[in-house]
């Protein structure tokens, strides 16, 4: 059982950078995502279905997602070429050349033993034109209906992909014929890759409101706490991203007044916490001028440190919002909240984050 709206920590080789299942415990998860490209490359997912399966592998009793592998493919646009069968693609480690088709994405993922498996998709790079985008989405369904026929662990929920880039007209088409096969939830991907803000608001609108509400609606790789914010008011369940720990290790940090970038001079001799009021471990043992000075002098703790604030920032934000919904005031909740997030100078907060996170950096193989 998750409660939900949840956001699901990137745990790409089957762990959080930098913490251990313990801190993950400690901080309030309910689920992360590992991926099906990396864990097949290294160490293989026969080795892992061999010790157990993931959650035996990464000492993790909670539930599990893996995606598909299909976005680190559309990652490696330079070396792989797509079909109809599926992808050839050679790998990011040693360049050995290999063959990912809906059949194989289930059978990796069944053998990992996830609790929640990703049908494979072409993610449709942006921009692009409305026929290509409608060849890849058609082929995308084709892939989840192979998906759907190869699946055989009943114990493993199927969730389908939809696809379509911006053009909503596509995405509802998508949707509807992957209603049709039938799944037991129901992701967006293909977003966040470039588009404006608009784009994704209007296509995370126009595709909720045809999604069922018993059943899970998934935002994939979307993840600033503004657009988590905006997406749930429109519907819209789980969410991922690699942005609060991937940040964390680039000294950006997440409070209730925006964005901290714990390098700045400004913050040598700081004795506050990073956010006064946050009760994570980090906030309530360090000041911003220890964590600068770990940061400098690149010590590992700072990295955890950092990670574990963002993180409990994350996760507390995603239980405020769940306490809000119940309550009936959800709306309030998220106008006060972006009203604080916005509260620093843009010039301020665009310029720390200068070159994290952006539609470049998204595409790094790997997710986090």
């Amino acid at each position: 059982m998750i409660d939900t709206p949840a956001f699901m920590p990137v745990g790409t080789q089957g762990t959080v950078k930098t913490l251990s299942p313990q801190d993950l415990e400690n901080l309030g998860v309910q689920i992360f995502l590992a991926n099906t490209y990396h864990l097949y490359l290294r160490p293989g997912h026969q080795v892992v279905a061999e010790l157990g399966g993931l959650h035996s592998f990464a000492s993790w009793p909670h539930p599990i997602l893996t995606d598909s592998g299909g976005y680190q493919v559309y990652s490696l646009a330079q070396i792989r070429r797509i079909s109809e069968e599926g992808v050839y693609f050679q790998s990011h480690l040693d360049g050995s050349t290999h063959f990912l088709s809906p059949e194989k994405a289930m059978e990796i993922q069944e053998a990992l033993g996830a609790d929640i498996i990703m049908t494979l998709d072409e993610c449709t790079p942006y921009p692009t034109t409305p026929e290509y985008a409608r060849a890849s989405m058609e082929m995308t369904t084709r892939w989840a209906a192979r998906c759907r026929q190869a699946h055989r662990r009943n114990q493993q929920s199927l969730f389908a992909v939809a696809q379509g880039s911006v053009f909503l007209d596509l995405r509802r088409e998508c949707i509807q014929r992957l209603l049709d096969l039938g799944f037991e939830g129901y992701a967006l991907g293909g977003l966040s890759v470039g588009e404006s803000k608009s784009q994704l608001y209007e296509a995370v609108e126009g595709c909720a409101e045809l999604l069922p509400a018993d059943t899970p609606r998934y935002l994939m790789g979307v993840g600033t706490p503004e657009d988590l914010l905006e997406c749930i008011a429109l519907g819209m369940d789980l969410f991922d991203c690699v942005m609060p720990t991937r940040h964390a290790r680039n000294g950006s940090l997440f409070t209730r007044f925006g964005r901290l970038s714990i390098k700045n001079a400004k913050y040598l001799k700081d004795p506050r916490p990073l956010d006064e009021g946050c009760p994570c471990y980090t906030c309530q043992h360090f000041s911003r001028a220890y964590l600068r000075h770990l940061f400098l002098a690149d010590e590992i703790l700072g990295l955890r440190l950092n990670t574990l604030h963002n993180l409990h920032f994350y996760l507390d934000l995603m239980r405020q919002a769940r306490q809000a919904i119940e309550g009936g005031y959800f709306s309030r909740f998220k106008e006060d909240v972006l009203a604080d997030l916005r509260s620093r100078p843009e010039r301020e907060a665009s310029q720390e984050l200068e070159g994290l996170g952006g539609p470049a950096d998204a595409k790094r193989v790997g997710k986090d």
